[in-house]
């Protein structure tokens, strides 16, 4: 574990060693605000709770995480890094999880500065805190199963607009398995195992799931099971690839 949060360490100083991190920063508070305020109508809807800030974050992470996953592996290719970070006493799945770890403890760093949020609408009413913070659970776990699907694809080319072009695509999909608009068209003309399938596939459905206040583990092992597992097709992606 030493090597590993040796390896986190590391990538998380480059990070905050460029602009990018800041940007990444501001720019996911802004779009956070905009979308709780303007477009989710939270001072006009009379509750006290966030639901409309945690309705828009799978649509600000499909954007905002591959943008922060497709430099993972992609820029140590084409730099020609990847080599000499590899012949570090290091084995192959300390070097993916420390890089992984790293974004996701980054991602976790934005996300903690939205809690004036969380103290506005508690000064504001009564919220239930509980279903706030099984939100900020879920919302965490959904950026982190996010992330690993993003360095999976940034381990397979070099060309880091390339990487998020692609894991936009596949998040989009997989964001939309389970959404009813998905659903209703699947019931159209298939059986209700196959609907029921599809929606399991569905981050949409497992986030939703979560931000009503109940942490099933159903829904965190899905979220887990996607992260180990696109953790292990990037360590053999790169372990296959490190030769090109």
């Amino acid at each position: 574990m030493r090597n590993v949060a040796l390896i986190t360490s590391r990538e998380l100083r480059a990070y905050f060693a460029t602009p990018l991190a800041y940007i990444f920063i501001v720019i996911f508070l802004i779009l956070a605000g905009t979308m709780t305020f303007m477009v989710g109508g939270w001072l006009g809807r009379g509750q006290a709770d966030l639901q409309p800030f945690f309705t828009f974050h799978p649509w600000l992470y499909l954007f905002l995480v591959p943008a922060l996953s497709m430099r993972l592996w992609a820029e140590e290719r084409r730099g020609g890094t990847i080599e000499l970070f590899l012949t570090l006493p290091i084995t192959m799945v300390q070097a993916v999880l420390g890089k992984f770890l790293a974004a996701w403890i980054f991602t976790a760093i934005a996300l903690a500065l939205t809690f004036p949020l969380w103290l506005t609408v508690s000064y504001l009413g009564q919220p239930d805190h509980g279903v706030i913070l099984a939100s900020y659970v879920g919302s965490l776990l959904m950026a982190g199963a996010f992330l690993a699907v993003g360095a999976m694809i940034s381990a397979t080319t070099k060309n880091q607009v390339i990487a998020f072009v692609v894991t936009t695509a596949v998040l989009f999909t997989f964001t939309l398995a389970g959404s009813s608009v998905v659903l209703d068209v699947v019931r159209g003309w298939a059986p209700a195992t196959a609907v029921e399938i599809v929606a399991g596939f569905g981050f949409l459905t497992h986030f939703q799931s979560i931000a009503r206040g109940v942490i099933d583990s159903r829904d965190v092992i899905f979220f887990l099971s996607v992260i180990v597992l696109a953790l292990a097709a990037n360590a053999l992606i790169v372990d296959l690839k490190k030769a090109e």
